[in-house]
């Protein structure tokens, strides 16, 4: 038990899952969350003369019950024996080899494909601007924008992410921007600032300055984004190679629909039970990277009359050209 606690220490907001032979374990607060949310026997173990609870389920379950952790809103450290087991130790050697989260995973069968799974940060400070990053780290698609409340509120909405990373010191006026809809984490606020930040980005890219990606003027979003690439560090997300560009959001391309909108539209899922979602209509897709970007055009539409233009006149080719092309 002092292994585990020794390990756990070190994750305190994650659900730590703890390799012990061919089970996964989890022990004290850990399992009687896990025991609820998983539906598993909930039971004790002594340990030096006091009971800690206990819940466990076999090693290759992992695929079942993982998404079940995430999809809850529970950060998820995965704990395993990092060597063989032998008569000559009677402690094996263990540590995190994976730190998942709801907006960093790239398991498949925790992640829709046909949807982005959106990491967010969002960095303001007073009487400035608000500065935002979107990672996708699926597929690494990595955005930024500045602006103010308005503005990143129908960001938000239109991205839709699945986790919301801030500066702690932060937390009064984040709480005030988006209240208690998205699953937020608060980091150390010395990890938002722009040189630290800055050169991560440069780090990430292998370049000597953000100028070639039009981004140069944006702080604030340059903070935002930065800090994106620490927190990855942090959850053992290490092989990130093909997060290798950035780009700014351009605001002014597209209509920004509220989230009440896009739900009584019933744009992406429809409120009642048996209904069918405009996209559901629309989507003949054939890859996930389709799918995506149909779900982006519906949501995001855009304003621009030549842009539109020049997008039907795309879909019109394949539509005529059937199934030639």
């Amino acid at each position: 038990m002092q292994q585990y606690f020794e390990v756990k220490g070190k994750y305190p907001n994650s659900i730590l899952l703890f390799r012990v032979g061919d089970f996964y374990e989890t022990f004290a607060d850990d399992a009687i969350k896990a025991s609820d949310i998983l539906g598993i026997v909930l039971t004790k173990r002594n340990n030096g003369g006091s009971d800690v609870p206990l819940a466990g389920f076999p090693y290759h379950s992992l695929d079942v019950y993982l998404p079940k952790l995430v999809r809850a809103g529970f950060r998820v450290a995965i704990c395993e024996q990092l060597e063989r087991p032998s008569k000559e130790k009677k402690i094996v050697k263990r540590g995190v080899t994976d730190l998942v989260t709801p907006g960093v995973t790239t398991h498949d069968n925790i992640l829709d494909h046909k949807s982005n799974n959106y990491l967010a940060s969002i960095h303001l400070r007073k009487n400035e601007q608000i500065g935002i990053s979107f990672l996708d780290i699926s597929t690494g698609d990595f955005l930024v924008s500045q602006g103010n409340a308005s503005g990143i509120t129908k960001l938000l909405q239109g991205f839709n992410p699945s986790e919301i990373i801030y500066a702690k010191d932060q937390k009064e006026k984040i709480d005030a921007l988006i209240g208690d809809e998205y699953y937020t984490y608060g980091l150390d606020d010395w990890i938002f600032t722009e040189d630290y930040c800055i050169e991560k980005l440069k780090g990430q890219f292998d370049v000597a300055s953000l100028k070639g990606f039009g981004i140069e003027s944006m702080v604030m979003a340059q903070i935002a984004a930065g800090s994106i690439l620490h927190y990855l560090e942090t959850t053992e997300n290490k092989k990130i190679q093909h997060v290798n560009k950035i780009a700014r959001i351009p605001l002014d391309d597209y209509v920004w629909l509220d989230r009440f909108t896009i739900r009584n539209l019933e744009l992406i899922r429809s409120n009642h039970s048996g209904g069918t979602a405009l996209v559901e209509i629309l989507d003949k897709t054939v890859s996930p990277l389709g799918a995506r970007l149909l779900k982006k055009w519906i949501i995001l539409p855009l304003v621009n009359q030549a842009a539109i233009k020049k997008r039907l006149s795309k879909v019109a080719y394949f539509l005529d050209a059937g199934d030639t092309v």
